[in-house]
């Protein structure tokens, strides 16, 4: 074509005025007004402080970038909430303290350890080993052992995203290597390192569910976190090849051809691998023997990205330009957890679970053994996003009592906590851990990983409920 006939062609319609587009923006600005106006006449505690968690869902789940979501969910709550500026300010240096916030950082950290894996070298030997160990032409067998390395992991170290930023270099290569998509790598890693989360033995949550219950880890294994890592591996035999059918279909899924085809010529990869992989076990058995949370991460993986790049004979400025490139890439994952941890700071100062706990609070009294369980397990999940021990312990705090005097088993309030405190982490609406899997996978489709969570949910919920009924 002549440059005459490109300068004669008509413009392509602009995508920022696609129907999708202003619907996606439309919601945002109606959402933010309603936010404004009832600012005006509601006060904490106040069950309108749902709306920007109801926003935050509609906007995500529309298609809109995750960043501009959690954008709009914040500046919806400080409307609510009336904040002055400087009080605005003063939730953002607090947030960057914040639990959630410090997954982001965890992110970019691992960005940066996997940079340093690939450009040693040591990434590719680690793609070829556990290609032969699951036997690469197997599919399954692949997954299964993608998903039980994840497992493995955050089994070990307690935390989602410490564990991920650990394993997600390592297995990407080689799930892109066999095709499968972006989604269809986030949907392993989430089912394998939420099966390994609900297992672990020094995850804060799950020492506080022991302690509240008081029931010993093997009770809760049986009864609580087994069913759900076993019903969790057996859903991904069907869910995951689902998700890589219909994200395969689409095209627009798979990881870049560099990151596919790449293979380093590095004079020292095999003795980085092996620095590398005695480095992580140590780390893993320190963070096992001494009960390290999700803090340890900010210590390991630096350590782990310098001894491999020393290992690999990296220059200094080698190792510093591999771990800026490697973490500047996910700079923007960790903007979006710092301003979901102001979000969710927000939502609890507006306190709307208060006025369900006391709307809906005195309900449950009068309940038999049964019904009871399953109205605190589902405040527990509707009621606290993000859930952590401290929630565990304020549902003990507030139902504990009443629940011994109606005959709760210590087993039944294990299932009963488990419930409250990790099923948000798989629905109904997007969590900070669904944002570090899709980080760790490099992959945008949080409607996808949304829908992988709801259909552990929904069988889990009946699961759960049958073990309940045994129990009671």
């Amino acid at each position: 074509m002549t440059a005459t006939a490109e300068a004669s062609a008509p413009p392509a319609p602009s995508r920022r005025f696609a129907p999708a587009n202003v619907a996606r923006y439309a919601i945002a600005v109606a959402g933010l007004a309603a936010s404004l106006v009832l600012g005006i006449f509601v006060h904490a505690p106040t069950v309108w402080g749902l709306l920007p968690v109801v926003l935050y869902a509609v906007l995500s789940l529309s298609g809109m970038h995750l960043l501009l979501a959690t954008a709009c969910a914040l500046l919806s709550g400080i409307l609510l909430d009336h904040r002055a500026p400087a009080a605005v300010g003063d939730l953002l240096g607090k947030s960057l303290g914040d639990t959630v916030t410090l997954i982001g950082v965890i992110v970019v950290l691992g960005g940066a350890l996997g940079e340093v894996l690939r450009v040693t070298g040591a990434a590719d030997v680690l793609v070829r080993g556990v290609l032969r160990l699951v036997r690469g032409n197997s599919r399954i067998g692949l997954q299964l052992g993608v998903m039980a390395a994840s497992l493995v992991l955050v089994f070990a170290l307690g935390t989602l995203a410490g564990a991920l930023a650990i394993a997600a270099p390592i297995v990407i290569p080689v799930v892109a290597r066999a095709g499968f998509t972006r989604s269809a790598t986030a949907s392993m890693l989430f089912l394998g390192g939420c099966s390994g989360l609900a297992l672990a033995p020094f995850a804060g949550s799950n020492i506080a569910i022991l302690d509240a219950a008081k029931v010993g880890y093997g009770t809760y294994l049986l009864v609580a976190a087994g069913p759900l890592a076993v019903l969790s591996i057996l859903l991904s035999l069907f869910v995951v090849p689902r998700v890589q059918r219909k994200s395969a279909a689409r095209g627009d899924d798979f990881y870049p051809p560099e990151l596919v085809d790449q293979t380093t010529d590095a004079p020292h990869g095999r003795r980085a691998t092996v620095v590398f992989a005695v480095a992580l076990v140590a780390a893993v058995a320190y963070a096992t023997i001494s009960g390290s949370g999700t803090s340890f991460p900010l210590v390991a993986l630096p350590v782990l990205a310098v001894v491999t790049a020393a290992a690999g004979g990296l220059s200094v400025r080698d190792t510093v330009a591999a771990l800026v490139r490697g973490g500047g890439r996910l700079f923007e994952t960790f903007l979006m957890f710092w301003l979901l941890a102001a979000f969710f700071a927000m939502v609890n100062e507006l306190k709307p679970y208060d006025v369900l706990l006391e709307k809906f609070g005195p309900m449950l009294h009068d309940m038999p053994a049964l019904p009871f369980a399953a109205g605190v397990a589902m405040l527990g999940w509707l009621g606290v996003p993000g859930a952590t021990a401290a929630h565990v312990v304020l549902l003990n705090k507030v139902f504990g009592p009443l629940g011994a005097s109606i005959g709760l088993t210590p087993a039944a309030w294990a299932v009963t906590y488990l419930w409250g405190s990790k099923a948000d982490t798989y629905g109904p609406f997007p969590n900070a851990n669904m944002m570090s899997v899709l980080g760790f996978a490099e992959s945008t489709r949080l409607k996808t990983l949304l829908g992988v969570g709801w259909l552990v949910l929904v069988p889990a919920a009946l699961l759960y409920l049958a073990i309940l009924t045994v129990l009671l």
